[in-house]
């Protein structure tokens, strides 16, 4: 089986949730790949989350629903939720237990609180626009620290 997408995460996410704001998407994704990284010792996908003023976003999901503020699975067409194995469902299931019920305001604050949003913005103010990748080391070594 190769590795899934951040589309096939996002639909199988959004199965299980039912349609939530694009920012709540944006940050379970963040947690369902942090997560992975510490329990399962691998990424959920290969894209890079970047540092932006609502905290960690992924460009390429961000280019779907972009201008949307609610967001469901039929926006992400090239997602495929059967590229997902069975370790991979388990630990999203585990994060949206954990997560899932939380406010996408929440989930952002949170993020702000953490070392891998904020070192990968450095010295910019909290509105500033940034582009800056969050390493995936940084988010391992932050999350295996919890």
């Amino acid at each position: 089986m190769s590795q899934p997408n951040e589309f096939d995460i996002a639909c199988y996410i959004l199965e299980k949730q039912g349609e939530i704001s694009a920012m709540k998407l944006q940050k379970l994704l963040y947690y369902c790949q942090a997560w992975s990284m510490v329990w399962d010792e691998k990424t959920l996908f290969e894209t890079d989350f970047e540092a932006w003023a609502n905290g960690p976003v992924l460009p390429t999901i961000y280019d779907i629903h972009r201008g949307k503020f609610l967001v469901n699975k039929e926006l992400f067409t090239s997602g495929n939720p059967s590229n997902i194995d069975a370790e991979a469902r388990d630990t999203i299931d585990q994060v949206l237990k954990v997560y899932g019920d939380k406010t996408a305001q929440w989930l952002s604050n949170l993020t702000h609180e953490e070392a891998p949003w904020k070192d990968s913005r450095g010295d910019l103010s909290p509105l500033d626009r940034s582009n800056t990748i969050i390493e995936k080391g940084m988010i391992h070594e932050y999350y295996s620290g919890l």
